[in-house]
């Protein structure tokens, strides 16, 4: 999209906070660097907030406009993965959960060298031969991607040095020795 806004873009990734105005920190009102749109920031320093000034979770939440378990849920999804830990995932299963290594191998015994692939007879083969109830699109995705070689989705990956990025960033900023505007963070927002 051309003109796409930054709140766009934050909606499409799952990163929008609807709730900005529930952020009270002071800091995300006096420079524009700081966004209260923006969840992944939001989390991110009510969790710096805590560790760098010794605030306590609850208040640290509260300032933030979010719960306690979303902080807990935070702060462990940081320690184990860092910012990306912070970034949305998608909710329901992550892969072909019941297509497993054994049901491939039957699908692959069953299906006919150059035939067309018939989904909706394996998939009653399997739920008459392993009570798996299968729909026939994912029987046809999971040959895909196994014809294909794909993997299954993964957790994004940032860069290693992202967090000193952004600790540079905000710190020349709150210094005032750079301007927001010049260094990215506005529009569509900073990379790292």
């Amino acid at each position: 999209m051309p003109n796409e806004t930054k709140r766009d873009r934050l909606r499409q990734l799952g990163a929008l906070n609807t709730r900005p105005e529930a952020v009270r920190a002071p800091w995300f009102r006096e420079s524009s660097f700081f966004d209260p749109l923006d969840l992944v920031q939001v989390k991110y320093e009510m969790l710096r907030h805590v560790h760098e000034n010794g605030v306590n979770k609850a208040d640290a939440a509260a300032l933030f406009g979010l719960s306690r378990p979303t902080y807990y849920q935070a702060e462990a999804a940081f320690e184990r993965e860092g910012i990306a830990g912070l970034l949305p995932r998608t909710r329901g299963p992550k892969s072909a959960h019941k297509l497993t290594e054994e049901v491939m191998q039957l699908i692959e015994q069953n299906q006919h060298a150059g035939a067309p692939l018939q989904a909706r007879s394996l998939a009653q083969l399997l739920h008459s031969t392993l009570g798996l109830s299968v729909h026939p699109r994912s029987i046809e995705r999971a040959i895909a991607r196994k014809k294909n070689g794909e993997p299954y989705a993964r957790a994004p990956v940032l860069p290693q040095g992202c967090k000193d990025f952004y600790e540079t960033l905000r710190a020349a900023v709150l210094c005032g020795q750079a301007c927001v505007k010049d260094m990215g963070a506005t529009g569509k927002g900073w990379r790292c």
